[in-house]
């Protein structure tokens, strides 16, 4: 007899009992899309992965530390059998069978009256990928179709420009160190459905090039001690774009509540009455000294980082920084925008208690191709700064994490 294909199907399982027999890898992979479906999960497994375990103790499963028993899948809606012991694997099936219980079995895919397709979400919509002849089967082959289309939802090569969802109001998008590659996949969505971007000079550039012709791009950079956009009109030019009905994207570097000024962009949103949705980014206090083979915390090295703003010096009376309880910390510290005040950052940590053999890395224009890292002490940093030309934007981190990893990263 032919072999039909299968009928693809959405399964609705919020409140439902869902039974899951095995608590290994399969179980691993299966249970969080299930738990996200709203399922009443049932894990039936005398054993189970630890991260299996933490989901059982964080109540989001009930499991049941036992094997499979005829009567488990009583109730149930859809079952996972995934035991190792291939006898209670064709039991349980044969009891979904007579149950009606769709059934889906890792260790015999004939045998199932379900299989499980290879899923991606992007931009709002779930991708689910089915072979539909035996000998195509292979989930390396499902998985791969899957990843192609969902990347060409995500980049919005797959969506034609007036079937383009549009999120109203205005969002402020963390753009990541500045590797395009590093922005979130929601901020590339976001950026994809703009029609207004207004970009900080220290966004990931290389993404303005893949906006469409019809995206209109402002230059709201700050460059240091040069020409700049003020707060205000940054503000204001959000809210005049939103209320044409624009989706507006403003597009910062690292993340919009790191330094970023994301709080005073989104009140004088919500005072014009304009929606504002914040799409967090990597910041570069963790991840530029990463690219640098740093990390800001290291077992038995460092247990604390603490980020700082340099951008006003140690003896300014603006600065809110309390830099002698800087100096007695032990761990790592990072300091964004202070490139030409470390010097005086070096001194006043010295004269608090600070060592002056503290190693000291600056990392300029991290994670781009541009990269460069220089080395030296607090009390050689600052002409280290001015031989070797460092120039913002850079990160400091300063601390005995800075060797940590010179010998296996660089």
């Amino acid at each position: 007899m032919a072999e039909h294909p299968a009928y693809p199907v959405g399964l609705r399982l919020t409140g439902r009992r869902v039974v899951v027999l095995g608590g290994g890898q399969v179980a691993q992979r299966r249970l969080p899309a299930l738990v996200a479906a709203g399922a009443d999960v049932t894990l039936i497994s005398p054993s189970a992965t630890p991260s299996v375990e933490a989901m059982a103790d964080a109540g989001e499963i009930t499991w049941k530390r036992r094997r499979y028993a005829d009567g488990d899948l009583t109730g149930a809606w859809y079952a996972v059998v995934a035991t190792s012991d291939p006898a209670a694997n064709t039991a349980a099936s044969d009891e979904a069978e007579r149950h009606r219980v769709w059934c889906v079995r890792s260790d015999d895919a004939d045998a199932a009256t379900a299989w499980t397709p290879a899923t991606g979400r992007a931009g709002g919509v779930t991708v689910a990928v089915l072979t539909t002849e035996a000998k195509d089967r292979d989930p390396r082959h499902t998985a791969a179709i899957r990843d192609a289309v969902v990347e060409g939802l995500r980049d919005n090569t797959l969506v034609a420009p007036q079937h383009r969802t549009k999120t109203p109001g205005v969002a402020l998008v963390g753009g990541g160190p500045g590797d395009p590659d590093l922005i979130t996949v929601r901020g590339r969505r976001l950026l994809a459905e703009a029609d207004v971007v207004i970009a900080d000079r220290l966004g990931p550039r290389d993404l303005l090039d893949e906006l469409p012709p019809h995206v209109e791009v402002i230059d709201a950079a700050k460059i240091p001690y040069g020409r700049y956009m003020a707060q205000e009109a940054i503000n204001n030019a959000l809210i005049e774009h939103a209320k044409q009905g624009k989706a507006v994207v403003r597009l910062k570097g690292g993340d919009p509540f790191v330094f970023g000024r994301g709080m005073e962009e989104a009140q004088a949103l919500a005072e014009a009455g304009i929606p504002c949705t914040v799409v967090p980014g990597i910041s570069s206090s963790i991840s530029v000294p990463a690219a640098a083979g740093i990390p800001v915390t290291h077992r038995g090295v460092a247990h604390e980082f603490t980020v700082l703003s340099g951008h006003v010096a140690p003896d300014d009376e603006r600065s809110l920084v309390d830099w002698a309880a800087m100096a007695r910390l032990t761990g790592t510290l990072v300091i964004l925008m202070g490139v030409d005040k470390i010097g005086r950052i070096a001194e006043t940590l010295i004269a608090h208690g600070k060592a002056p053999d503290t190693p000291v890395a600056l990392v300029q224009e991290g994670t781009t191709s541009a990269q460069r890292r220089v080395d030296a002490t607090l009390s050689t940093v600052a002409e280290a700064v001015r031989a070797e030309d460092v120039r913002p934007p850079a990160v400091i981190v300063i601390g005995p994490v800075v060797s940590v990893g010179a010998a296996t990263l660089q």
